[in-house]
């Protein structure tokens, strides 16, 4: 009886009302625990770390309106990861394996930019 409610709950979107953990890691797309939040003037730059991951995503302060939003991450001696689009509310996220290595991010909204320059080294 109580899978078929949690099912249920499950299919009617009710589970974030539940405090079921994972939630936040859901709301960003990331998974880790928050490394680096940068602000700009049209939203924010969130890079996230695991044990052999970082991950970024960039979050507009005012979703809603389809605007050019990017977020790039790179880790030290690797290729960078982009994910560059037209979007209402986030850019990413993007995933690089960081196990002992540094990496950089970067995150736009229009024209406003922010980046981190060489984290978690």
């Amino acid at each position: 009886m109580l899978v078929r409610l949690l099912v249920l709950l499950l299919l009617a979107g009710l589970v974030p009302l539940l405090g079921v953990p994972g939630v936040a890691r859901a709301a960003s797309g990331c998974s880790g625990r928050p490394a680096k939040t940068v602000e700009f003037s049209m939203g924010e730059l969130r890079v996230y770390k695991s044990r052999a991951q970082a991950c970024a995503v960039t979050v507009a302060k005012k979703p809603g309106k389809r605007r050019t939003m990017s977020v790039t991450l790179q880790a030290r001696g690797g290729r960078a990861v982009t994910d560059k689009g037209s979007y209402t509310k986030m850019a990413g996220p993007v995933t690089v394996n960081a196990l002992n290595r540094c990496v950089r991010a970067t995150g736009a909204i229009g024209r406003k930019s922010a980046s981190t320059g060489w984290i978690l080294c």
